[in-house]
Order: structure tokens, then sequence, then C-alpha cells
């Protein structure tokens, strides 16, 4: 059917031979049929400024009008071309059951198809209707009809094809506006964790390894990647309530006296109150944190006393994270103990301390947790 069609080369729509710069793109109508539809043609070529059409009359939708005929056979070149509007002549076809076929194409399960077609009007339009045809015109043909009928719905391709780019587009900037609103919280945990490095120099080596013990531990439970880097980063703040500690208290060498460790004890309330207003989905995961890194499995922690599941797992994965990096860790008051007691101890307290599950998932990544500590020691363990 190639001498039947509009353009003597099929080229992408809203390219011309011979040109350099790209015109505006046109509205492309596919009429599909197995001989010229000459009486269809007119009609449809004075919808828009048709080239054919020398100028064409301004009786439909004001754009660019390319027409392009495709026989039965050549259906298949229509998928993933940017069509306004599909005319099927099922007169020529033999019915309309080619409707099918073109729904099924590359981006055309919701392309307008105009059905043309002879027969009894309600049983056309429910085969048609069935088939997937958007319109139904029954013939004998009324000029003005057919382009009423045509312009409507190339306006409802276009006002669709528009909606969907501004649709993308808000999908982008929300994209964008997200990355940024999680890049400020990222940056606000990262300033707060300075401030803890001001009152201990070790400070920031003990949060990264507790983060990273945290990531190791999450993992092992099962946790996903996102919920995982999540906990760790909201981990960082486990301690902030310590800000509000005297240096007497908090770098004593000796024994805590009773009313000094109740001091100590009030920096996981402290941390949670500084914490909980906020509505960042990260700091309100680190007040969490911060308010039940202390409680004991077996009800016996603080602030709140709180045992088993009633503890939130962020709370339960740092206990065990927080744990074992103060254990290795030396400190004014106690010396670093060795990988492997560190470990025993984590063993001992399973289901008394600790979540048991949390444990296991601890020690079946126990060599990342080696690599992890090989990697930032501390400082007993530095070269």
């Amino acid at each position: 059917m190639g001498a039947d069609r509009e353009s003597t080369e099929r080229a992408t729509p809203g390219q011309t031979a011979g040109s350099c710069a790209p015109e505006p793109e046109p509205v492309l109508i596919a009429v599909v049929a197995a001989s010229a539809s000459e009486p269809l043609l007119p009609s449809l070529r004075a919808l828009g400024r048709d080239p054919e059409a020398q100028g064409g009359a301004q009786t439909g939708i004001p754009v660019r009008i390319e027409i392009q005929m495709f026989g039965p056979e050549e259906i298949g070149e229509l998928a993933g071309w940017p069509v306004g509007l599909m005319v099927v002549d099922g007169d020529s076809l033999g019915g309309p059951e080619i409707v099918l076929s073109l729904r099924a194409l590359k981006d055309h399960a919701r392309t307008p198809i105009l059905l043309v077609a002879s027969g009894e009007a309600g049983a056309v339009r429910r085969a048609a209707c069935a088939l997937g045809a958007t319109e139904v015109l029954i013939r004998p043909l009324d000029p003005v009809e057919l382009q009423m009928r045509a312009g409507a719905l190339i306006a409802l391709s276009q006002a669709r094809h528009e909606a969907e780019r501004v649709t993308r587009a808000m999908t982008r900037h929300v994209a964008e506006v997200v990355a940024e609103s999680e890049a400020r919280e990222r940056e606000i945990i990262q300033r707060l964790m300075l401030a803890a490095e001001f009152r201990d120099d070790d400070a920031g080596d003990h949060l990264t390894r507790v983060a990273g013990c945290a990531i190791a531990i999450a993992e092992g439970l099962g946790l996903s990647e996102r919920e995982a880097n999540d906990i760790a980063l909201a981990s960082t703040m486990h301690d902030i309530g310590k800000i509000g500690i005297p240096d007497s208290i908090l770098l004593k060498a000796g024994p805590l006296s009773a009313e000094e460790r109740k001091e100590m004890q009030r920096h996981a309330e402290r941390g949670h109150r500084m914490l909980q207003d906020s509505p960042s989905r990260l700091l309100q995961l680190a007040s969490e944190i911060a308010l039940t890194h202390h409680e004991r499995w077996d009800g016996k922690g603080y602030p709140q006393g709180l045992a088993g599941t009633a503890i939130p797992l962020p709370g339960r994965i740092i206990a065990v994270a927080d744990v074992f990096d103060a254990l290795i860790s030396e400190r004014v008051y106690k010396a670093a103990w060795p990988l492997e007691k560190a470990r025993g101890y984590l063993v001992e307290h399973r289901g008394s301390h600790f979540d048991p599950s949390c444990v296991d998932a601890f020690l079946s990544r126990w060599q990342d947790i080696l690599d992890l500590v090989q990697d930032r020691p501390t400082s007993s363990r530095a070269a």
C-alpha cells in the first residue's frame, strides 16, 4: 500500500525529507485499511494544517495533521509510534477484529481508535467496544460528524499525553525535592555527630563502628538495604543526650556513685526529647533508638523497663552493637576487651540482656564485624 500513503516515505512524524531543523511535531493519524479509503481522507485532512491540503481549512483542531495509511500486514510498524488517532476501516478489513491486534501493540493500549464500519449500529458498537475501540461511526459517513469525532479524539489524546508529561515532570520534581530533603536530614545528623566528637575524641570511630555493626545485624535479620542504612545512620545519635552529662561524670576514671549513675542514665530520655518533635523520619527513628537502646530483653533495662518485642527492633539492634563496641574499646575507666571475649559476652547474655535473634544475626556476620574493626580500630588497637 506504499503508493496510497500520504507520505512517499514513512519517516518519523515531525520530520520531512531534506529538512535541517525539526518542525513542530504533527499529530499522526494512522488509517488502517485494506485498500485506499478515499472517502475518509478529505475529511481527515480538513482537521488541521495538513501539508497535503495546501494550508488546509481550519475546521478542526489547530494542529498540523500527518496522515499515513497502513495495510493489515503493516500494523506492526505502528508499535512505539506516537500516534494521535487510529482510524480503522472495518469494511475493507472484513470486520473490526483488527482492533484487538492494534490494542496489543507497544504504547497503544490507550491510543484512541475510531472504527468506521457498516451494519446495525447497536451490534457494531457492542462488538467494537468489546474489542477495545474508543469510538464508532456507522456508514454512510457524514463528513462533519467524522471531523467532529476525530477532532475530539485527537484532543483527548493530546490532553492525555500532556497530562502524562506533566505527571512525569512532577514525579521528577518530587524525587528531587525528596532527595534534597533527605540530604539535609543526613547533614543535620552528621553535624549532630560532630557535637558528640567535641566531647570525646574517640566518639566518631565508636559511632562509625556501631553503625557498621547495626548494618550487619539488620541485614542478618533480613531487613532491606534502606532499612539497614536508615537504622545505621540514626544510630549515630543514640548517645546524643550525653551532651547534657557533666564531664566530671562522663569522663570519670573510677566507678560512678548511685547518683552519678542515675544522672548518666538520664541521657536516654534527654536524647529522645531532643529529637522526638522533628518531622524528619530519620530523626524520629534516631529519637526511638536514643530512648530504647539501653532496654534489655528481660525487662531489666532503662529508662522504661521494656521487655522482649515491646522494645522497638532498632533499639534491640543498637543494644547489641553498642555494647559490643563499648566492650572492645578502651575507656578511662576500663581496658579494651579482646574480640572473642566480647563475642562470648553477647552469647552469654543472649536471651537476657539481648534479643536472641539480634545476637544470632550479629554472629552470622562475624567476618564482617572483624573487617569493620580492622578498618576502624579502637584506640587500643590503632597502630
